[in-house]
């Protein structure tokens, strides 16, 4: 069911998806179903469900920025979403990925091994003490985190150099979040570029992601502590 799922949903949105990224997304789902019975990593489960909510929701933003090739950073990833699904469908994608629980960090290590992906960097950190060499240095950063845009801005942006761009996964409403945020936008040095909305194939389920630009470098007064950020978020 996951690889007729994939090859149709993926087919539909013009993303390529073959036998070789098929099989991975069966280790992938394997591996994520095994650990998730002894560690919660997500409450989506089900060959059906993760290969619509989770991979083709996450393929998406392929369609949204051009990634390939690209040095990408996905903070706060979790289980690898979306970073890890953007991986297998543009291999050439040099992959960070950024979690602040060591257990899943270790997870996600233990998957790219079992993806054949020697390249993929995975990070223990939280995003506002990253190591400092990470700070502009990517080309995209990733985020499908759930907190609100204005915090995801300070917590990605520095991260992004000039001229990359910043991708937030969020639902189909995000004007207000978006809205809440210009400020923080362009305190941080980036600048709204558009709104990618789009639907996940043979679901009612409709998503968006939005696209910040790198304009300038960010105050090396950013990100804030994690109590600062929270208690006065840029607004």
């Amino acid at each position: 069911m996951l690889e007729e799922i994939l090859k149709s949903g993926f087919g539909q949105m013009g993303v390529r998806c073959g036998d070789a990224e098929q099989e991975r997304f069966r280790i992938y789902y394997e591996y994520l179903t095994e650990i998730n019975a002894v560690m919660n990593l997500t409450a989506i489960t089900g060959e059906e469900d993760t290969a619509r909510l989770h991979f083709l929701d996450c393929g998406a933003l392929l369609n949204a920025a051009d990634l390939a090739g690209k040095s990408v950073i996905d903070v706060g990833t979790g289980a690898g979403f979306p970073g890890l699904v953007l991986k297998i469908l543009e291999p050439d994608i040099r992959l960070t990925l950024l979690d602040s629980l060591e257990k899943r960090v270790n997870f996600l290590s233990e998957t790219c091994k079992r993806l054949g992906f020697d390249d993929v960097k995975c990070v223990h950190a939280r995003a506002e003490e990253a190591p400092p060499e990470l700070r502009g240095s990517f080309d995209a950063a990733v985020s499908r985190a759930v907190a609100r845009l204005n915090v995801l801005c300070e917590l990605c942006l520095p991260l992004v150099r000039q001229g990359g761009v910043f991708a937030a996964m969020k639902g189909p409403d995000c004007a207000g979040e978006l809205a809440e945020a210009g400020t923080a936008i362009r305190v941080l040095g980036g600048s709204f570029d558009r709104t990618y909305s789009y639907a996940i194939p043979d679901t009612d389920v409709s998503h968006s992601a939005i696209l910040i630009k790198k304009d300038g470098i960010t105050n090396a007064k950013y990100p804030r502590r994690w109590a600062q950020i929270k208690s006065k978020p840029l607004i």
